[in-house]
């Protein structure tokens, strides 16, 4: 349940640094920052990809055994199904919120 925001968080340390370490270094000169667009969409393929797995496992979770998809009961199995279902929907959350900060670097042309 831990581990979407958890990589969230990796992802938004890397593009920053990455862009800070870069525009400190190359700012003054004309060095492309299409380098830290590259690096920012590895970071957020490699980071979607590990929040899709832990979205598509809590999915998985929640439909186990889903002749009935209510969280009514006090069962060890509701409350199995129930995290499975809060782990698909941080796993949605930290998706959208990946994808926001990756955004931010199609709108910067430089460092300046």
């Amino acid at each position: 349940m831990f581990i979407p925001p958890f990589v969230w968080a990796l992802h938004l340390l890397a593009c920053y640094l990455t862009a800070a370490i870069w525009c400190a270094k190359y700012s003054g000169s004309a060095a492309s920052f299409n380098t830290v667009r590259i690096a920012i969409g590895i970071y957020t393929l490699l980071a979607i990809t590990v929040i899709g797995y832990s979205g598509w496992a809590g999915f998985r979770r929640h439909r186990h055994l889903a002749a009935d998809l209510s969280h009514n009961d006090d069962t060890p199995l509701d409350r199995y199904r129930f995290l499975g279902k809060a782990t698909f929907l941080l796993a949605a959350l930290s998706t959208v919120a990946t994808l926001f900060v990756a955004m931010v670097a199609l709108f910067f042309g430089n460092c300046d």
